[in-house]
């Protein structure tokens, strides 16, 4: 597990586009998950310990996230070939195991992860409603274990979005573990 941590937000960057399979069954691009008051799109994996460790508090944030107008996508980019349990199958375990109320898709080719300059596993990414960057931080304080009494950086910067089109101005940086990307 290589640690690492999230760049500083590139505030107004556009979000790519992407089209990519889901462990229900669906294709979803970005103009299918975009809500009308801001978009989430979350690198995630299921090996991880930071995601594990964060994963039923992040379902319940999103969700709350959700029902307010935000879109939510989450994405697996891991090369699965040196890393099976985030294999597809696994993905619709996970999903299944901890209620995700967003697809999550597999970015088998990892050319979306390169486009959004995802660099861990969770790595958010808060859009505006016309996709401009507007966060690139936390979930909170948890590392790999969870913190009962941690600032939802996240959700709070979601809102702020959803309520004024702009993210906070001082954001914490993500940390996890490092994407497997492949050998090509």
């Amino acid at each position: 597990m290589a640690l690492t941590t999230t760049p500083v937000c590139a505030f107004g960057t556009r979000a790519p586009d992407f089209d990519l399979p889901a462990t229900d069954g669906q294709r979803y691009r970005l103009a299918d998950i975009r809500g009308a008051r801001g978009t989430l799109v979350m690198f995630l994996c299921n090996h991880c310990p930071y995601v594990r460790a964060i994963v039923d508090r992040l379902v319940d944030h999103v969700g709350t996230l959700m029902d307010e107008g935000i879109g939510a996508i989450a994405i697996m980019p891991n090369d699965t070939l040196a890393y099976p349990e985030d294999g597809f199958d696994a993905m619709a375990a996970f999903a299944a195991r901890h209620r995700f109320p967003f697809p999550y898709v597999i970015d088998e080719s990892q050319a979306v992860a390169r486009a959004y300059g995802a660099v861990c596993t969770p790595d958010f990414f808060g859009y505006d409603a016309a996709d401009g960057l507007q966060y690139r931080g936390r979930l909170d304080a948890s590392r790999t274990t969870l913190l009962g009494d941690a600032r939802p950086d996240l959700l709070l910067a979601m809102r702020a979005i959803a309520g004024t089109g702009k993210g906070p101005a001082e954001q914490i940086p993500s940390m996890g573990c490092s994407i497997k990307w492949r050998e090509d």
